[in-house]
């Protein structure tokens, strides 16, 4: 019998304990019918300064990551969404490619990627796109992941920048100015498609009124993998307010 809640879907959700954008943005763009269903990748909010500290959170949240899914599974969903895009972009295409297989197969169903739906979401922009600006909330360590992995899926990144974030909760502090500046810094006439990869501060309803810039899209990496999900398990509903995505795509 179906859920009598989610007649169309159950989605389990990973993230971080310490994200607090995930979960608000994914509700915002829930469909009727759609149900989420949240299991948190338990890591403290560490200090990052530097790159040494970026890659001890990162081992945090790889060691919390199979415990999460593992809970979130006992509700029975029929589809994982990975709230947290880091991981997937690490050790470039073959490194994205290992760790879904590995999802997908402990998860026995579907399994949304950021770097997934960032690829499928740059693809639904048309195939004219090669050039990237990209935004994130890294350190360089991490930048450098994210640069490896869409050159190695046939993109150049021609401008990026990293917000440097000091914690993980810091992540959602940073001002919608600044990352509307940062944007614009990185949207130049070299970049066919302002990147908005694992952008900070709420993105998924702040970049429809991000500037176009000679039309780029911006892509808020929440918005792709929620659009992902529910495209790849068959769900074609359009949702208006998230970008063109969602209510065209």
């Amino acid at each position: 019998m179906p859920d009598t809640l989610a007649p169309r879907a159950k989605f389990g959700v990973l993230a971080p304990s310490t994200n607090t954008s995930v979960q608000p943005e994914f509700d915002a763009m829930r469909p009727w019918g759609v149900t989420h269903h949240h299991s948190r990748l338990v890591i403290p909010d560490a200090k990052v300064t530097d790159d040494a500290s970026f890659l001890a959170m990162m081992d945090n949240i790889r060691g919390a990551l199979f415990p999460a899914l593992a809970a979130v599974l006992t509700c029975d969903p029929d589809y994982v969404i990975l709230g947290m895009s880091s991981e997937t972009f690490w050790d470039g295409l073959e490194g994205s490619k290992k760790l879904a297989r590995k999802l997908k197969r402990i998860a026995a169903r579907g399994v949304a990627m950021g770097s997934d739906a960032c690829r499928a979401a740059l693809a639904a922009h048309g195939r004219g796109i090669k050039r990237l600006g990209v935004v994130t909330p890294y350190m360089p360590v991490g930048d450098r992941q994210v640069v490896r992995f869409f050159r190695e899926c046939g993109y150049q990144v021609v401008n990026l920048h990293g917000f440097r974030c000091p914690s993980p909760t810091a992540i959602a502090a940073v001002t919608p100015k600044a990352l509307r500046d940062a944007i614009e810094r990185v949207k130049t006439a070299a970049a066919s498609t302002p990147s908005c990869k694992s952008a900070p501060t709420s993105p998924a309803h702040k970049s429809p009124r991000w500037p176009s810039s000679g039309l780029k899209p911006v892509i808020a990496i929440n918005t792709a993998t929620y659009w992902y999900a529910l495209r790849d398990y068959g769900i074609k509903d359009r949702v208006v307010g998230f970008g063109s995505l969602l209510a065209e795509h």
